[in-house]
């Protein structure tokens, strides 16, 4: 029976949902610290509700328990333990500067023919967001691109929608890909083979549909032009900074891979393979680094700009091999010794990780931001910030001392072991009290009876058909992932749902299940940057670079793919289904 606790349980639900999407910020005097930057949003939001539903009684200590613990089957410490282990996995994999190098390469392939070089770009993320899944791509390929655009004059619009639609759409086809697809597998008990059998061909239709709906709208020359001015070839061992830890890195992760899917037909926790991986590849880069450090094999870093600085590509060694290739083809002279004192300045450039180095996962503004290695990756926000006023800065620190012995020494081992010390601040720890808080605030949905009238209403929307469950379970997917807690959120609740859902068939359920696969990862590709922790972070990372995608712009670029992929790929889930059953 839904009473005043149930309505405003929801209310608060949504209320946490919009500050998601749109953060609040203002500031606040505290005694001695003084006046403190205060961000309302994705880290913060969340918990708020949940404090304020437990202080209302709307929530209690059971909602909280069920929350971490989990269930119905869904274990959210293991689908957190997992994803932070691969996540360690692919970042000190792109470190090493592989995909950089493979993006060179592609380039290269494809000359000065702007078509070609579209295609062969989206092949590229396409195929990597499949295996490493899409945060690295959108970590190291949204990089490459802004510099790339800019070197070469092309608008970056058409070429940074198709790359942040073509990482998204790639992660379902395995399940270690997204958060969504294991809390899939782990609700609807699927295993992790079958989960690839049964995404692999929507995955398909959708990477096909998506593409044809981009090349559609972007085929004037203004975005995507027949021919490139000024494209020369790239030396793709430029930013292949660890040779030997990208061949390590590589190998593990296919091993990690296979071993997980193997294993998954004796009911094995995944975090139980994975974690293991991860600490090997932990030890190999450490010993790794010890190694190159001792022997002085260590390339040195580019200098680091601080928070508030514009970002400079020329200090970076991809963006100044890209100009100097580009200047070469281009026969500017002048432009070239300019590019030559550049990255003379950046070999002689002794700098490392800053103490301060940013976070994966960040999807508020205002955040303060540095720049490691050759990606810009968002710093991961906290409640209190300081602020950007010079005579607040100027004050003295609180444990000056104690914090200045703190950063020589950090500074000391990130020189030391700069893969973990740069892979440490980019993990996504910022999912761990995210994705607890969506589970706790979905329990205490379900406390208040929301589930079983969400669940009834599906019923009667659906008469338990197969056919329509899976049209209305995928349509709400990709609609709820802009409003109900990112693709996270979305995906919890329509499980939780299709649990409830009395005398529901076994085969409608199975079918419930792929269309959530579906749109759940292509739920990414919509209308809000906030329907994915990936949008959120893309979105940062441009800002970083000096570009500004508008809401409006990327609802509007998205708009046409993300039609054209839930038509074509919920079709193929329906003939799927009838084939199996």
């Amino acid at each position: 029976m839904i009473t005043r606790f149930s309505i405003v349980t929801l209310v608060f639900f949504f209320i946490s949902t919009i500050f998601v999407i749109q953060p609040v910020s203002f500031y606040v005097p505290l005694p001695v610290i003084g006046r403190r930057k205060v961000t309302i949003g994705l880290m913060t939001a969340p918990i708020l509700a949940i404090a304020i539903l437990w202080a209302a009684q709307c929530i209690g200590a059971t909602q909280i328990r069920d929350g971490i613990v989990g269930t119905d089957g869904i274990k959210p410490y293991n689908i957190l333990i997992l994803f932070i282990s691969l996540a360690y996995i692919a970042i000190t994999l792109d470190i090493t500067g592989i995909l950089q190098a493979a993006a060179f390469w592609v380039s290269n392939r494809g000359g000065s023919n702007g078509r070609k070089l579209y295609l062969y770009f989206y092949l590229l993320l396409t195929v990597v967001s499949m295996f490493v899944g899409n945060d690295p791509i959108i970590l190291s390929g949204t990089a490459f691109l802004v510099y790339y655009t800019r070197a070469t004059g092309l608008h970056a619009d058409a070429w940074l929608i198709s790359e942040f639609a073509a990482a998204n759409t790639a992660s379902m086809v395995l399940f270690v890909g997204n958060p969504t697809n294991v809390v899939i597998c782990e609700g609807f008990l699927i295993n992790n083979a079958a989960f690839t059998a049964y995404t692999i061909l929507p995955f398909l239709a959708c990477s096909v549909a998506c593409y044809a709906a981009l090349a559609l709208q972007f085929r004037d020359q203004k975005h995507v032009p027949h021919k490139l001015h000024a494209v020369g070839k790239l030396n793709v061992r430029q930013v292949l900074k660890d040779p030997v830890g990208a061949i390590f890195g590589s190998v593990l992760l296919a091993t990690c891979l296979i071993v997980v899917i193997v294993l998954s037909f004796f009911h094995v926790d995944v975090w139980k393979v994975v974690l293991p991986f991860a600490v090997v590849k932990f030890i190999f880069d450490l010993s790794w680094d010890h190694y190159r450090y001792t022997h002085d094999l260590i390339p040195k870093q580019p200098h680091e700009h601080k928070a508030g600085e514009p970002d400079n590509t020329d200090d970076d060694p991809m963006a100044s091999e890209l100009r100097r290739a580009m200047s070469m083809a281009s026969g500017d002279v002048e432009n070239v010794q300019t590019v030559q004192r550049n990255q003379t300045f950046a070999s002689i450039s002794t700098t490392v990780p800053h103490a301060n180095a940013p976070s994966k996962i960040n999807g508020e503004e205002g955040s303060p931001t540095s720049t490691t290695s050759s990606a810009t990756v968002p710093r991961q926000n906290n409640t209190l910030q300081n602020e950007t006023n010079p005579s607040e800065s100027e004050k003295p620190r609180l444990f000056n001392t104690q914090r200045s012995r703190f950063d020589t020494k950090y500074a000391s081992l990130s020189a030391h072991f700069p893969t973990f010390f740069t892979a440490l601040p980019r993990l996504p720890f910022g999912l761990i009290p995210f994705a607890f808080s969506q589970f706790i605030l979905i329990e205490g949905l379900s406390h208040q009876g929301w589930i079983d009238v969400f669940a009834h209403w599906l019923v009667r929307a659906t008469g338990r058909q197969m056919f329509p469950t899976i049209w209305v379970i995928g349509v709400l997917g990709v609609i709820l992932c802009n409003i109900a807690g990112t693709n996270i959120g979305a995906t919890i609740l329509l499980t939780k749902v299709v649990h409830a859902a009395p005398d529901f068939p076994v085969n409608s359920a199975r079918a419930a299940a792929i269309a959530l696969a579906v749109s759940s990862n292509i739920g990414a590709v919509s209308f809000t940057f906030s329907a994915s922790l990936a949008g959120l972070l893309w979105q940062t990372i441009l800002r970083q670079k000096g570009i500004k995608i508008k809401q409006q712009t990327f609802a509007k670029w998205n708009l046409l793919p993300i039609l054209a992929m839930t038509g074509v790929g919920l079709g193929i889930v329906c003939a799927e289904m009838a084939v199996l059953y």
